[in-house]
C-alpha cells in the first residue's frame, strides 16, 4: 500500500519530541517525483484527487470486493509504482488481432489475456496462433493535459502522405466510441470514428474508457462503463461505482506534468540542441497547447510533452505482429518523453523502454528506431560519443 511521502513528512513534524532530521531523511524535490496534483485546483478539486488517489494507489481488490475471477492486478497502483512506468513483471499481453479488420479473437478473452484466476477457475492461456504483444504499463503523468489537446491540433501534425518529404508522415488513429462515451465539443470525427490519443496504439480515446477498460480487463472489475465479466461473457452488476470511477478519472486528470531537472546544465543545453538536429522533434513534438476544459488548471496551457500523439510505422524492428484500431502492427504512437528521466525510479533502478520494455537503455532505445524513425537513428549513430552522452543527458532531463 502507497503512503504519499508528503503525509509522512508531516507525521514527522507533528511527532511530540522527535525532530523530523532524526525521524525521517530530507523529503525529495518535487521535481524528483512523478505523483502530485497540478497547481490551481480548488478546495472541492483537490478534495476529489485524494479520493481518487486513495482509491488508485490504496485500495486492494479482494474475492468480496469484485477482483476476478480472472485478473491481471489487485489495484491500479501496482502497475503504475510511484505513478510511473511498469516493470516486465506486471506487463499487459493483448492478443487477437493482426489488421485492421479487428479483433478474431475476442471469443476467447481477447484482447486482453488474464493470466491469474481465483482459486478454483484457470487462467486464461494465449490461444493457439492468436498473434500477441507484450506491453508495459505507461507512467500516468500529464495525462489530463494530453487529454485536451485539439483534435485540429493534432491533424496539423499529421502527414500520412509525407507531402514535405521529411520521411516523417505520423497519422491518428481513427477509433469508435464506446456507447457511454460522447465526443468533446471540439472533436473531429472520420467515418464515424475519432482520435484516439491513449494506449501505445492510441486506440483508446479519453481516461474514462482507459479506466474503465482497466478496472475490467486488468482487475476483473465490472462497472456501469464495462459491465462484462471477463469469465463467463455475462453482464453483471456493477462491483466498482460510477463516483469511485470517475474520481479515478479525475486523479488521472489533474496529476501534475513531469518538471524538467538540471535544465540549464551544459550538457543538456547542447543535448537540445543535438536532439532537434537529429530530426528527433519531427515525432517528438517539444511544446503543444491544451484547448478548453471544466478544469480550469488544464485549460489553455503550454506543455512539452515530446509527443505529437500520432501513429508512425517504426519498421520491422518495431513489428511485433499485433495491433489496436486501424493502426498497422508496426505503427505505435509517439510516446511522450517528459518524465523519461525519472523511470528508472519505478522500474527497480533500471531502465525498461519501448512498448515491451525490451531496451534497458535510452541509446538502445533509439537505436531500435526504423521505418520513420530511421533517418533520427542514423544521424544518432553518427554522433561522437559526447554528443551522445550529451542528447541522452537532455533526454534525462526530461
Amino acid at each position: 500500500m502507497r503512503i504519499s511521502i508528503r503525509i509522512l513528512f508531516l507525521a514527522g513534524l507533528l511527532a511530540p519530541g522527535l525532530g523530523c532530521e532524526k525521524t525521517f531523511p530530507g523529503a525529495p524535490a518535487e521535481a524528483d517525483l512523478l505523483d502530485g496534483p497540478v497547481e490551481g485546483l480548488s478546495n472541492d478539486q483537490a478534495r476529489q484527487f485524494l479520493a481518487g488517489d486513495i482509491a488508485f494507489n490504496n485500495e486492494i481488490f479482494t474475492v468480496a470486493t469484485g477482483l476476478g475471477p480472472l485478473f491481471v492486478a489487485t489495484s491500479c497502483g501496482s502497475c503504475h509504482p510511484g505513478d510511473g512506468k511498469g516493470h516486465p513483471t506486471n506487463a499487459l499481453i493483448r492478443f487477437g488481432q493482426s489488421d485492421s479488420t479487428g479483433n478474431q479473437f475476442l471469443h476467447l478473452g481477447g484482447p486482453q489475456l488474464q493470466h491469474r484466476a481465483l482459486p478454483g477457475y484457470g487462467p486464461e492461456q494465449l490461444p493457439l496462433g492468436a498473434p500477441f504483444t507484450k506491453l508495459l504499463p505507461p507512467a500516468n503523468t500529464g495525462l489530463g493535459f494530453l487529454e485536451i489537446v485539439p483534435d485540429a491540433d493534432i491533424l496539423a501534425l499529421a502527414d500520412p502522405d509525407d507531402l514535405d518529404g521529411d520521411g516523417i508522415s505520423g497519422r491518428p488513429n481513427w477509433v469508435t466510441l464506446p456507447g457511454y462515451l460522447a465526443p468533446r465539443p471540439d472533436a473531429v470525427a472520420q467515418h464515424g470514428k475519432y482520435i484516439g490519443r491513449f494506449g501505445k496504439k492510441a486506440a483508446v480515446y479519453d481516461l474514462l474508457q482507459q479506466t474503465a477498460n482497466a478496472y475490467n480487463q486488468d482487475m476483473g472489475v465490472t462497472s456501469t462503463y464495462a459491465p462484462t465479466d471477463t469469465y463467463s461473457g455475462a453482464e453483471i452488476d456493477p462491483e466498482v461505482s460510477n463516483r469511485t470511477v470517475e474520481d479515478v478519472v479525475f486523479y488521472l486528470r489533474t496529476l501534475k506534468a513531469p518538471i524538467t531537472r538540471n535544465a540549464s546544465g551544459p550538457d543538456v543545453a547542447t543535448g537540445k540542441l543535438l536532439f532537434e538536429q537529429s530530426g528527433c522533434a519531427g515525432c517528438h513534438k517539444p511544446v503543444l497547447r491544451t484547448g478548453a476544459s471544466p478544469i480550469a488548471a488544464l485549460a489553455f496551457r503550454e506543455i512539452a510533452p515530446y509527443t505529437d500523439l500520432l501513429l508512425h510505422d517504426m519498421g520491422p524492428e518495431l513489428d511485433d505482429g499485433y495491433t489496436e484500431g486501424t493502426a498497422l502492427s508496426s505503427e505505435w504512437r509517439t510516446p511522450p518523453l517528459w518524465g523519461l528521466g525519472l523511470s528508472k525510479t519505478t522500474q527497480g533502478g533500471q531502465y525498461y523502454l519501448l512498448h515491451d520494455g525490451r531496451a534497458n537503455s535510452i541509446e538502445a532505445a533509439i537505436l531500435l528506431h526504423g521505418g520513420e524513425g530511421t533517418g533520427s537513428r542514423e544521424k544518432f549513430k553518427a554522433l561522437s560519443e559526447t554528443e551522445r552522452r550529451q542528447l541522452i543527458a537532455f533526454l534525462e532531463s526530461l
